[in-house]
């Protein structure tokens, strides 16, 4: 019945005219809907973007979170509940809109996770707590024990919920709040799932697989040298998709832990991954600003939903420095034309002041304003990095450790952005 409430609702939808040509910024959630033809996904460009997957072009986008988004997940009902570095969970009519049906909000740090069942949602948040959300009223119930980031929330079978975190653990919550620890693996989780079986799936930071069958007993496997952040299982139940920093995606067989397909990407860091419903194909979306599909079967490359954002770069400049930008321009244009994207543009930056430019979103920090922009700044910033230099700033910690590749960058920014 879901899956025709979709057909309908996306159908009868007027497609919006703003702003469809794609994220500004990393990819870092990404949603299938039971009708196999929309996808949703979410970015570091603060937007929600509603897929026709089939005519490869964006149906509406919502930009109405002040932060990354995060996670998405699709509620029993048919809406799409998002959430991210803001804190606040929207949830949203099939479709979307200008602004959420509903807003829920508690949380103190950024939301890292989701999970739906029945009626209710959970969230996994940075503030260190897992809170139990009853849709019928708003209403959530607060579950504290990790210590530090709680990374990774889901449901088991039978309706219980488990959560990951920063702490390494996995726990089991009961009706009354308490929590059990059921797995510990000495370092900082971040994703989670549940397996058919009532047994679990963890991707960490070591980026080694943990499956952990339901008497509690562990089986590690290596996936990758970078840390693992998505996981995705196919309907079935037979495969299960990771990825990680590295840029790696590989799908592997749950029942023998036996490697099927690794995925021959862009080799930029994956942030997010799922199986379509049927289980044909595979979404990604990652640090190319990119929602692409896959054949999950071969493992082959299908390509990006839509044409790749523009990224070309001046002819003529500094070519070491432009080479350096390019990790840079996944969240920042060179020219104030260029839409909305993760971070504001750099047009004219030297001897701007810090948090100046109209309408951009800037964290408190930023905003202060008591920084001006030159080669001494901006070099700064990228020796001690933004968390030291700006505590609190939306920009992912980014150094330029070689000397040569910061003079580089500094000549380049210098004649790029006049």
């Amino acid at each position: 019945m879901l899956r025709f409430f979709w057909v309908f609702l996306l159908l009868a939808a007027p497609a919006m005219a703003q702003d469809l040509t794609g994220h500004g910024g990393p990819v870092r959630a990404v949603l299938p809907l039971p009708d196999g033809q929309h996808i949703v996904s979410g970015s570091f460009d603060h937007a929600v973007i509603l897929w026709d997957a089939r005519a490869g072009q964006a149906r509406a986008v919502a930009r109405w979170h002040r932060g990354s988004v995060n996670a998405l997940v699709l509620l029993p009902d048919g809406r799409i509940a998002s959430a991210g570095e803001g804190g606040r969970i929207a949830l949203w009519a099939p479709g979307l809109g200008a602004a959420p049906a509903q807003v829920l909000e508690g949380h103190t740090g950024q939301i890292a996770a989701l999970a739906a069942r029945g009626g209710y949602l959970a969230s996994a948040a940075w503030d260190g707590s897992v809170r139990l959300w009853n849709l019928a009223d708003g209403s959530a119930q607060i579950l504290e024990g990790h210590r530090g980031n709680v990374n990774a929330v889901a449901f088991r079978p039978d309706g219980a919920l488990v959560s990951a975190g920063f702490d390494g653990t996995i726990r089991l919550w009961a009706t009354n709040g308490s929590n059990q620890i059921i797995a510990e693996a000495g370092l900082p989780l971040n994703a989670l799932l549940v397996l058919p079986d009532g047994g679990l799936a963890a991707g960490g930071v070591d980026g080694v697989l943990r499956l952990i069958n339901p008497s509690g007993a562990m089986r590690e496997v290596e996936a990758g040298a970078r840390p693992i952040v998505a996981l995705s299982l196919d309907a079935s139940g037979t495969r299960l998709a990771v990825a990680s920093l590295g840029g790696n995606v590989t799908i592997w067989g749950v029942e023998t832990a036996r490697l099927l397909h690794t995925l021959e990407g862009p080799g930029l860091p994956v942030w997010s991954v799922a199986f379509a419903p049927d289980g044909r194909l595979l979404w990604t979306g990652g640090a190319d600003r990119q929602v692409r599909r896959w054949d999950a079967l071969s493992g082959r490359a299908i390509g990006p939903i839509a044409a790749p954002a523009t990224s070309n770069l001046p002819q003529g400049l500094d070519a070491h420095g432009a080479q350096v930008f390019r990790a840079c321009s996944a969240c920042h244009a060179l020219t104030p034309d260029a839409g909305p994207m993760a971070g504001p543009h750099l047009h004219g930056v030297f001897g701007r002041r810090m948090g100046s430019l109209p309408g951009y979103a800037y964290s408190e920090r930023l905003a202060r304003g008591d920084i001006t922009w030159d080669a001494t700044t901006i070099g700064d910033l990228f020796t001690r990095g933004p968390d030291v230099v700006t505590p609190g700033t939306k920009m992912p910690v980014q150094r330029v450790d070689n000397a040569e590749d910061l003079a580089a960058l500094l000549r380049f920014l210098e004649q790029a952005t006049r």
